[in-house]
């Protein structure tokens, strides 16, 4: 009677894999190199069975089993990480640098103990307590005043370790069953308390700033205002990329000048005729290079200041062969985007730090010396145009934003088979921006040669 009550083991065996049932959960054994692994399935037998013959199969062929990771340490994952954007998927060196940025906070964080910490090993909870210890300075910069992260930094930084342990579990360095440690981290459950407030100007303010603004800096913010632009687009303007004439600016890019449009995705924005009336005394008569050139550049020093796209892309490449030629390695695309941002200043070109400059300059002449981001514009033009009911695909087309990160995505296949006409895109802009005319007044003025 007393071995009627045993309980009987269910147990088989396929090949070298045996698998059993334990507390009620199914498990397999084996040994691979000499080391045994004992693994939990799940509930069901037959799955049990399939993942015995599969590993089994495994074994055979001596290829990584199915429960087989290999362990990292983070400074080894985060390299493998940046070298699969650089080489694999190829995105663009700014993304990059966001991404060795964000990551290591978690590399330095590993290298607090005696020892280097792996993967695996993370405990979330005390990297998040470390990430919200620091200290930083604002924009990255040494020497500023140093402040803890931001909500939305901390959550940038999250997210960016998530998708780096995503691509982790995908090469095997993680246990197998194993959560990645930051999966739950998204925009809806990460609490924002602390963001910087975006400031939006208005029509009082806006003018303000372009009575104060110089002969320089007035043309720049201006199409910054009136385009929606991004910083980066407005200082790679070329004059080709200027119709003048039909009212339109062609935002493309640059890949041989070692630039390009965030979303990769060229478009056309028209032009108010007051803005156009600006842009035309800026050019002048060049017929080519940056429509907006350094207040200090000499043309007569610069052996590509009257070079077209054509010639800029050309002195490029002759100058990354000419590097290459003497080095034992081919260059690196941060080497060639070295020599492309040399040739794109010697023809004249801004950088984006001096317009962010040149805004703090004046928004602290505002008496607003908190407002430092440029980018005030785009938020600016995009609320104007919400303001003035533009229709939500044409505000998407010109600000180059897809459907989904716009927020349109709700019209579907719609925005698939909507395509709006030039002509009712520019007449919608024009009116939405004739909501504010008194800048427009004073870059009429401006553009007769008057100041503001």
């Amino acid at each position: 009677m007393g071995n009627s009550r045993k309980r009987k083991t269910r147990r088989g065996r396929i090949g070298k894999v045996s698998y059993f049932v334990h507390h009620g959960a199914w498990y397999v054994y084996y040994r691979e190199h000499g080391v045994p692994i004992r693994r939990r399935v799940g509930e069901d037998q037959q799955a049990a069975k399939r993942a015995a013959a599969q590993i089994n199969a495994q074994l055979a062929t001596a290829a990584p089993t199915l429960f087989a990771f290999e362990p990292i340490e983070i400074p080894e994952l985060q390299q493998s990480f940046l070298d699969h954007h650089e080489h694999v998927l190829r995105s663009s060196l700014a993304t990059i640098t966001r991404y060795r940025t964000a990551t290591q906070h978690l590399v330095n964080f590993s290298q607090q103990g005696q020892r280097r910490l792996l993967a695996h090993e993370l405990d979330f909870d005390t990297f998040v307590r470390y990430l919200r210890s620091l200290r930083v300075g604002a924009n990255g910069h040494v020497n500023t005043r140093r402040r803890p992260l931001r909500d939305k930094g901390v959550r940038y930084i999250l997210e960016t370790c998530r998708s780096m342990y995503g691509y982790a579990a995908r090469k095997r360095h993680l246990p197998p069953y194993g959560d990645n440690p930051f999966e739950g981290i998204g925009r809806k459950r990460f609490r924002i308390e602390d963001a910087k407030r975006i400031f939006v100007f208005d029509r009082q303010t806006e003018l303000k700033f372009f009575q104060e603004a110089d002969p320089w800096a007035f043309p720049v913010f201006l199409t910054l205002a009136k385009t929606g632009l991004r910083v980066g687009e407005v200082v790679h303007l070329l004059v080709e990329d200027v119709d003048l004439d039909g009212g339109w600016l062609q935002i493309r890019n640059k890949v041989e000048l070692g630039w390009r449009i965030k979303t990769g995705q060229d478009r056309s924005i028209p032009l108010v005729d007051e803005l156009a009336l600006v842009l035309r005394r800026v050019i002048g008569t060049r017929q080519v290079g940056p429509v907006f050139r350094r207040a200090r550049f000499a043309p007569e020093s610069s052996i590509v200041a009257a070079a077209d796209f054509d010639e800029l892309a050309a002195e490029v490449q002759q100058r990354a062969e000419a590097a290459e030629s003497q080095s034992a390695e081919p260059l690196t695309r941060e080497q060639v985007a070295a020599i492309s941002r040399r040739v794109w200043r010697e023809a004249g070109g801004l950088r984006n730090n001096l317009v962010r400059l040149a805004y703090v300059k004046i928004m602290q002449a505002l008496n607003r010396p908190q407002d430092t981001c440029p980018k005030s514009w785009r938020h600016t033009f995009a609320t104007l145009l919400q303001e003035a009911n533009v229709d939500p695909l044409i505000r998407q087309i010109v600000l180059g934003h897809s459907p989904s990160t716009y927020g349109v995505g709700a019209l579907g296949m719609t925005t698939r088979y909507s395509h709006p006409r030039p002509e009712t895109i520019k007449s919608e802009i024009v009116r939405a921006l004739r909501l504010w005319p008194e800048v427009l007044d004073v870059a009429r003025h401006w553009s007769q040669g008057g100041v503001p």
